[in-house]
């Protein structure tokens, strides 16, 4: 006798195979350590700067000229974030032109040593800015930051800010700096800080602790390249 599965002797219908689970939804991206922090668009002439920085290989002429042009396309871009007011000039044909100026009141301030490479970029930039010292010296063994001097503009209080320092590894010598320039009447939604290669970790502890600084950087990398003041001062 011959098996069959339906009633008239044919073989029953195969069940329908079940529709297959949509593709799980991509990750969403990581919110943003902070409103106030800008990180340069990383287009292909800056990873170039940034490569020529961090290879190993390349000598302290090549170092310091490619450094140069790393700190004055941060510097250019830290004159964006400061006030401007409208002025109208006469150009040589007798046009109106409607443009900017800098509002009065802006200086720098270096935390020495490896801050005072960005000291010249910030000079090419603005002629006859007045620019202060930090000097932050870090415990060996404890690597706890404190301020062994430090002097500022008299009317510093009364300025914008642009403080530079171009490695962020911890954030331990900014946030040390911040609160000595606090101690001098400098609010820090006046103080703009820039600084070429900056970590998470550095970034998400100067934001907590002052949380109305401004912060540009040209990179943001779990490593940064902490050999910078030693190559760009010939003293590796």
């Amino acid at each position: 006798m011959t098996r069959t599965d339906g009633e008239d002797g044919k073989p029953a219908a195969a069940a329908p195979t079940p529709p297959r689970p949509p593709p799980p939804a991509p990750p969403l991206p990581a919110p943003p350590i902070s409103d106030n922090l800008t990180v340069i668009p990383p287009k292909k002439h800056v990873r170039e700067l940034q490569t020529i920085i961090r290879d190993r290989n390349t000598t302290r002429s090549d170092f310091k000229f490619y450094a140069d042009r790393l700190i004055r396309l941060v510097v250019e871009e830290g004159l964006n974030l400061l006030p401007y007011t409208p002025a109208t000039v006469t150009t040589p044909t007798g046009h109106q032109y409607p443009g900017l100026r800098y509002q009065r009141g802006n200086c720098g301030v270096s935390i020495v040593r490896s801050g005072e490479a960005m000291e010249q970029g910030l000079r090419d930039c603005c002629r006859s800015i007045r620019i202060g010292k930090i000097l932050v010296s870090s415990d060996l063994d404890t690597h706890e930051a404190r301020v062994v001097y430090a002097k500022f503009p008299e009317d510093v209080a009364e300025r914008k800010v642009l403080l530079m320092y171009p490695i962020m590894n911890t954030g331990n010598t900014i946030v040390r700096a911040l609160h000595v320039m606090r101690e001098h009447g400098i609010q820090e939604q006046n103080v703009i800080l820039l600084t070429l290669f900056c970590t998470p970790v550095a970034a998400r502890l100067v934001t907590s602790s002052f949380p109305r600084l401004r912060i540009l950087t040209s990179e943001m990398n779990e490593v940064t390249p902490n050999h910078f003041g030693q190559r760009y001062f010939g003293t590796d």
